[in-house]
């Protein structure tokens, strides 16, 4: 029989006591209790959600005072769907006093004109809102579309949505995205980086303005199946924010 050591059970027990640590610290992270990013409220005072139906029925006024300020609504996805709560979100959110803006998740498979005109269509024009967002991410694994012929169509899209609505598009993206199809390219937009580990880099072209920091917040005032709530931050002050995105209303109402 194999004798175990005082040197053996100390081992053991400090195996242990690190595996249920990790269990607990993996428990925390699922339940949207703990997570790896804690930006820094004075460093990053201006923060905000991201959302769609899969947060059901939001009550915008118990969002808001919850120190968010700004909110991103789904709108559209390729070029036939629309989110069915975004008409109810857009309204709700606006009068709940956010700043506001909506985005369009990009369809690699359908052409950019009738993407356009999708969005156009689903949001409507309003000199208070925030520019309108293109979410560029990869839902497919496998045949990636070539870079060349996602930048092209970005081009139109991105056009089509500058001219209709008079405000310079952000585009949201995550790092593999911008390595594959942004960088060195002509497409210098506003960013918005998808980071949920680590910090942005500072090497983003040109610097990015807003961040997700977190898939799996969590924040009263919604009642959907989803649990959990984007959250983000704005990469500078309160009046930074306002001057580059407080958009003056005209007084005639037939210019609004």
């Amino acid at each position: 029989m194999v004798s175990i050591t005082k040197k053996m059970k100390r081992t053991l027990i400090a195996w242990s006591i690190f595996g249920l640590c990790c269990l607990g610290v993996g428990a925390l992270i699922w339940r949207g209790l703990l997570w790896f990013n804690i930006p820094s409220h004075r460093r990053y005072p201006v923060r905000g959600v991201d959302v769609s139906h899969y947060q059901g029925q939001i009550d915008w006024d118990v969002i808001a005072s919850q120190d968010m300020t700004f909110a991103f609504i789904k709108a559209t996805e390729g070029s036939g769907t629309t989110d069915e709560c975004f008409a109810e979100n857009w309204e709700n959110a606006r009068a709940a006093g956010m700043y506001v803006g909506a985005y369009h998740f990009f369809s690699f498979d359908s052409p950019p004109d009738t993407q356009a005109d999708n969005f156009c269509a689903a949001v409507p024009f309003a000199y208070d809102a925030m520019p309108p967002v293109i979410d560029l991410e990869l839902y497919r694994s496998e045949n990636l579309p070539d870079a060349e012929a996602v930048r092209h169509n970005l081009r139109i899209l991105l056009k089509r949505l500058k001219d209709y609505y008079g405000k310079t598009p952000i585009i949201y993206t995550t790092n593999i995205c911008w390595e594959r199809y942004l960088k060195g390219s002509d497409l210098e937009y506003v960013l918005w980086i998808r980071s949920i580990f680590t910090h942005p880099s500072a090497s983003y072209e040109p610097a990015w303005e807003f961040w997700q920091y977190n898939p799996r917040g969590l924040l009263d005032g919604y009642t959907g199946d989803e649990r959990f709530i984007d959250l983000n931050a704005y990469c500078g002050t309160r009046e930074e924010f306002e001057k580059k995105y407080l958009y003056e209303i005209p007084s005639d109402p037939a210019l609004r």
